[in-house]
Order: structure tokens, then sequence, then C-alpha cells
């Protein structure tokens, strides 16, 4: 599967609990750079925002790579929750990532419903390009969205 083409959904599974906090959200969107990622879980009613940093920041010269995949388990971690999640950056960026998903997370590639790459956006509009995605994945595969 490629870029840009959204995964079938797997099973319907149910939407968070509407008025508890403490159960996850049914979608997120993460929009990705090799240094941060802006992390979005969504429904209807409300959002939680976070901006994810990895936790080691690496001096001038030592191994990007190690950076990469602190980032990237840290992403890995606020979504392992999450039923639903858009991916979205820079297409070298979202590869790498898609790949370490793949490689060490695969109970969460399950759930990533595309990768979709995208410049950097406000948190508004990179809302609105998940929820418009989202409405139009839930509809095609028959499955109405949670409120």
């Amino acid at each position: 599967m490629g870029f840009g083409e959204p995964r079938r959904r797997r099973s319907a599974s149910a939407p968070r609990e509407p008025g508890n906090p403490e159960s996850p959200m049914f979608h997120a969107v993460v929009h990705l750079d090799h240094h941060h990622a802006q992390v979005l879980h969504f429904d209807a009613h409300q959002v939680h925002a976070a901006r994810i940093e990895p936790h080691h920041r690496r001096p001038h010269g030592d191994d990007q790579h190690a950076e990469e995949h602190a980032l990237f388990e840290a992403v890995c971690q606020a979504l392992q929750d999450t039923r639903e999640v858009l991916v979205t950056g820079s297409h070298p960026v979202i590869g790498l990532f898609k790949h370490y998903v793949e490689a060490h997370r695969p109970q969460l590639a399950t759930r990533i419903a595309d990768y979709r790459p995208a410049a950097e956006l406000s948190q508004g509009q990179l809302l609105a390009l998940a929820r418009q995605f989202f409405n139009a994945f839930d509809r095609m595969a028959g499955v109405p969205t949670p409120s």
C-alpha cells in the first residue's frame, strides 16, 4: 500500500464513552517533521493537542537516527489507545515513521488509516483536514463517525 491509499477498516471499534474523560478518543491526526510531532486526539466535541519532542536531544554530530527513533517511539506511545490515526508530514519523514511502526509497533500499524504528505499546518487546519479525511474514510467503510 502506497501513500494516499487509505487502509481498509479492519473492524468497527467501540467509540469513546461520552462524558468519560479517561476513555480514549476514537481519532487522532499526527503531523511529523524530523524534530517534533503535533498530535491531535479528537472526537465530535473536543480536541486534545500535544507537541512531542524526542526525549534525548542529540549534540551536534551525533546520530540523527537515534533522535528520530526516540521521537517515533514517543509518538507511538501517544497513539497507543487511539482507534484510527491519520499521519501527515513530509514524504521522507512519514516514510521513515511508517517503516518504524511496521518494524517496531505492528499493533499500531493496523490502526493507521493513512499516511498523507502535507506541509506544516496550523492546529485548526490540521484538525479540519483530519475531520474531512475521517468523515470520508468512515463513510466509505459504511460506518458512521463516532460522535
